[in-house]
Formats: structure tokens, C-alpha cells, sequence
């Protein structure tokens, strides 16, 4: 299991590094030229399963094109740096939660908070089909998710604390006052930037978890 875990996070690192080696500026050619080939060879370790020289890798090429933009005298704009912070149930997983988990990674690595059973089953009004462990193995199995944990209990904001994101991306469903979210969040000594998707993606049917369900429904039960 930590060997799986180890193999995405560096496929992810080298996936964010090799979005930046895109659009890395020319004029420091031989500094981005190493960055590229330290990418080349943390891919070629990956291939070979060794995990940890390929996590050293991909680690040097994304400190040498950090070493580029703070010469230049710019801040550092690396997505790959940035840690945004989602939160959600995700028990009956569909394409919805993949455009909204993609659409997260647009602004750094993701990392995912699970809902407990038992707080799932106070919100919604009733338990989960998947249990906090499987859901929480699912999305950690989702390419556009660095790593996932589950809540805690009795405060949700413990796992924005542990996190301590740079952005906070919310769905355009989840009910939460971003203001308050932000005040009660500085009083913790956070100060996380908080992105709201404006409205579903709904590219595929059967997009949402009710949706599922009514189709589940008229198809299964309604028959005579």
C-alpha cells in the first residue's frame, strides 16, 4: 500500500512539473534543460520501480525551476506548490466528482478530506452506501488527487489545519458561508484563498449522486 501510494504521488509530481517545464521561460535555457532532464530521469526511475530516486528527481527538477523564478524576481506561481483543500462524502462516485476534482488540480495539488460515517449520516440524513475506508481508497486512487485523509469527528476545520492549504475550492452545492468559513479560519492563524466552482459540470449523464439514485430507481424498482 505505501509503495502504490508512493508511485502516484511521484506520477503526480512529475505530471505538474512537466505543466511547468511548458510553460518555463527560454532565456534560462541551460537551468531548464537540467530541470527537463532530472524530469526525464525521475520518469525513467518510476518505469524501473524505483520510487524514492525518482521522488529525488523530480524534487531537484522542481527546485531548479523555483531557483529560476525567484532570480527573475517573481513569485512563485507553481501549482505544484500550492495545496488546495477539498473536502466532500463521495460515496457513490461519478463523473461530476471527477470534472470537480480536475477542475481543482487546475490550481494546485489536491488534497482530499473524506467525511466520517458518522458525520455523512448526520448531514444527510442517512448512511452512506461505502464505508469512510473504502471511500477514502477510492479517492485516493483518482489522478487528480495528491493525497486524501479522512475528517475528524467533531471538527471539520481540524483537517483544514493539518492541511493548511493555499486555496480552499468548494462546489457550487456545498452550503457554506465563505466569509465565516475565511473568519473563523484566521482565528486559527489561516489565511487560505477560497474558490468557489460556479455551477456543475455536467458534461456526462448522470452526474450527481441523486440522479444516480432516480435512475436506480426507475429502472430497478418501478418494473413489474
Amino acid at each position: 500500500m505505501v509503495v502504490d501510494e508512493l508511485r502516484s504521488r511521484v506520477e503526480k509530481y512529475i505530471k505538474g512539473v512537466e505543466e511547468r517545464l511548458k510553460n518555463a521561460n527560454s532565456g534560462s535555457n541551460k537551468i531548464i534543460e537540467l530541470a527537463r532532464l532530472y524530469a526525464e530521469d525521475s520518469k525513467y526511475y518510476l518505469e524501473k520501480g524505483d520510487y524514492v530516486t525518482a521522488l529525488v528527481d523530480i524534487v531537484y527538477a522542481e527546485g531548479l525551476l523555483d531557483a529560476i523564478e525567484i532570480y527573475e524576481g517573481k513569485d512563485l506561481k507553481s501549482n505544484v506548490s500550492k495545496k488546495v483543500f477539498v473536502a466532500g462524502t463521495f460515496d457513490i462516485l461519478h463523473p461530476g466528482h471527477i470534472e470537480f476534482l480536475k477542475e481543482a488540480s487546475k490550481y494546485g495539488r489536491v488534497y482530499v478530506t473524506v467525511a466520517r460515517d458518522s458525520n455523512s449520516e448526520r448531514i444527510k440524513g442517512r448512511k452512506p452506501i461505502n464505508d469512510e475506508q473504502t471511500r477514502l481508497e477510492i479517492v485516493k486512487s483518482i489522478r487528480y488527487v495528491f493525497d486524501a485523509i479522512l475528517g475528524d469527528k467533531e471538527d471539520f476545520l481540524k483537517s483544514v489545519e493539518r492541511i493548511n492549504p493555499d486555496i480552499i475550492f468548494l462546489g457550487p452545492d456545498q452550503k457554506m458561508d465563505e466569509n465565516k468559513l475565511l473568519e473563523e479560519l484566521r482565528k486559527r492563524g489561516l489565511n487560505p484563498q477560497i474558490i468557489r466552482l460556479k455551477e456543475r459540470i455536467k458534461k456526462w449523464p448522470h452526474s450527481s449522486t441523486t440522479e444516480i439514485i432516480n435512475e436506480i430507481k426507475k429502472r430497478y424498482c418501478n418494473s413489474s
